[in-house]
């Protein structure tokens, strides 16, 4: 590998990093994209290598830092992923299974949706009713119960 693709490499590493540390979004959002686009990967290849880079080790970094601040629910964290997990699961097989164009398109379309809602779509003012609430409080508020 040569320099100028290990200089790319660290340039989009830093670039995902310092965004999923800073508004938490996933890497791959930047990962992805890049890996296809300036080093030619294909989308199988960009998805597979983005979510190996990604695991337990990179995050926990910055949840560390979010925890500390008193900013994370283990409780919420421990349920979605638990069920992320199966979704990652049945996703990656069903990516798999798909040809490289029609992910490459659902990539595409689901970052454009999210764009869109995020710009356009969100309300001005409310906020989630636990966003400024110390950290027992917002617990309490998104608290799950079988009463409905």
């Amino acid at each position: 590998m040569d320099i100028q693709i290990i200089l790319i490499l660290l340039l989009v590493g830093l670039a995902a990093g310092t965004l999923s540390g800073m508004v938490g979004v996933g890497g791959g959002i930047i990962i992805v994209p890049c890996l296809v686009y300036f080093l030619g990967f294909s989308q199988k290849m960009a998805q597979g290598t983005s979510l190996g880079l990604l695991l337990l080790p990179v995050g926990i970094l910055g949840v560390m830092q979010f925890y500390k601040a008193g900013n994370v629910d283990v409780r919420v964290v421990l349920i979605i992923a638990a069920a992320f997990i199966v979704g990652s699961y049945f996703g990656s097989k069903w990516a798999l299974s798909l040809p490289q164009d029609s992910l490459k398109k659902i990539f595409a379309i689901l970052m454009l949706l999210i764009s869109v809602k995020m710009l356009f779509l969100d309300k001005k003012n409310p906020e989630h009713p636990a966003g400024n609430m110390p950290v027992e409080d917002a617990r309490d508020s998104t608290r799950l119960s079988s009463s409905g």
